[in-house]
């Protein structure tokens, strides 16, 4: 009797060992497959978001110079027109993060900065010179200059940067609907993101 009770009870103890490893080996593969999906749909994430404006604006250069005591001067000005082409990306290739299988969480570390291009082109009209002071090399360095000085300001003032920052959002939104769908958490800087609109929150 003793020795049936002694093969019942070690019978029961492996049958749950078994049990117990295969619940185990389930869990693990669930996880790597969890992983696998995230990272999948990370890799599908990572890619250059381009966002396209155009700018024309109207600048007049005007340059004095002056001699005996300012009694003579000699003036030069220049009309320039200029069409710029503008483009902001993200690289989202260059987000970093970590995935915490134990934990179920994607944990985003760091995002991109927005990387800004200018393409101007521009023309010139209503040339006005003198011998004593005529245009100069340094002059088009001078009015490239303050070309791209003004366009950063018209960019900054328009929506073109507001609307990059939305395309990007709409791009990291697709992790959150991939880490909920398997059970998982995405989290920046210790904070969890659950919606869009806390997305807005993480924005480089």
């Amino acid at each position: 009797m003793k020795r049936f009770l002694l093969g019942m009870v070690t019978a029961a103890v492996v049958l749950l060992v078994a049990y117990l490893f295969k619940e185990r080996k389930e869990e693990e593969t669930r996880l790597e497959a969890d992983s696998a999906l995230i990272q999948t749909q990370i890799a599908n994430v990572s890619k250059l978001v381009v966002t396209e404006g155009h700018f024309t604006e109207v600048l007049t250069y005007t340059d004095t110079q002056k001699y005996f005591m300012d009694w003579f001067s000699f003036d030069k000005k220049i009309l320039t027109v200029v069409n710029a082409d503008v483009t902001i990306s993200y690289d989202l290739h260059q987000i970093t993060y970590e995935i915490d299988e134990q934990q179920k969480k994607v944990i985003i570390q760091s995002l991109p900065e927005a990387e800004i291009k200018i393409y101007p082109t521009m023309k010139y009209y209503d040339v006005t010179q003198s011998q004593m002071n005529p245009f100069k090399a340094e002059d088009v360095q001078k009015i490239e200059k303050q070309v791209k000085a003004m366009l950063q300001k018209k960019i900054a003032t328009s929506t073109l940067k507001s609307n990059a920052e939305n395309r990007l959002l709409t791009e990291l939104s697709h992790l959150i609907f991939a880490t909920r769908a398997v059970g998982w958490t995405l989290e920046y800087h210790n904070m969890p993101i659950q919606t869009a609109d806390e997305l807005k929150m993480i924005k480089p």
